[in-house]
């Protein structure tokens, strides 16, 4: 009982700094379309070009993609439910990715940045805050750490997920800067997006869990 409302406070509080922080990053592309960030770590990614490192972001890129992160979710889906028969996990898991790409067009409406064009890599259409890749990336590793971590029980394990998928959020993120079509700020904002959404998701489903305990003692 008192791990799951520990859980239920630190996913509250996540969700807040989450929130706060993604509040911050709206405010200052509101006020400034072009921020004196975004063209600093833009000059120092896009100097790494290279022919071998841009098949590699371009790799990571479709990584991200709206189509890969469907795949990448249906086999998770089924790994979850034929291997550790959690179905009730299942259910955060689809409300987690389900509900990402949903949040981030609305928000991309609200706020219709227009893209970088600076040196583009890729041609891509759509508005450009907050960075979709990002938000699934930080959705689709966040909540799928969140669920092995408990069923994985040997610290080198639980580390070795961890460092996973951090670089992948960020390795996506990147790609997006290095390929020309993501400001940072775009990028930081996906993540701040996706990071409130995870930590909301997860307060539900923990709430839930916590009336279902007292309900059954």
């Amino acid at each position: 009982m008192m791990k799951l409302k520990l859980q239920l406070m630190i996913a509250f509080i996540v969700s807040v700094f989450a929130l706060i922080g993604f509040s911050f990053m709206a405010f200052a592309v509101s006020a400034n379309d072009y921020l004196k960030f975004d063209s600093e770590v833009i000059s120092v990614v896009q100097g790494w070009e290279s022919p071998i490192l841009t098949g590699i972001m371009k790799f990571f890129t479709y990584i991200g993609s709206t189509g890969s992160i469907i795949i990448l979710s249906l086999f998770i889906l089924i790994f979850l439910y034929k291997v550790l028969k959690h179905r009730l996990e299942l259910v955060l898991f689809i409300a987690v990715m389900a509900g990402s790409p949903l949040l981030n067009a609305v928000v991309k409406l609200c706020f219709q940045r227009t893209r970088p064009d600076l040196h583009r890599l890729i041609e891509i259409g759509g508005y450009s805050f907050p960075s979709g890749h990002a938000m699934n990336a930080m959705s689709l590793y966040g909540i799928l750490t969140f669920l092995l971590w408990r069923h994985i029980k040997v610290k080198w394990g639980r580390m070795l997920l961890i460092v996973m998928s951090t670089l992948m959020i960020l390795t996506i993120g990147i790609s997006r800067i290095y390929l020309g079509v993501h400001y940072p700020s775009d990028i930081i904002a996906g993540y701040l997006a996706g990071g409130f959404w995870i930590a909301m998701s997860i307060w539900f489903f923990q709430r839930y869990q916590d009336r279902r305990q007292d309900k059954s003692g």
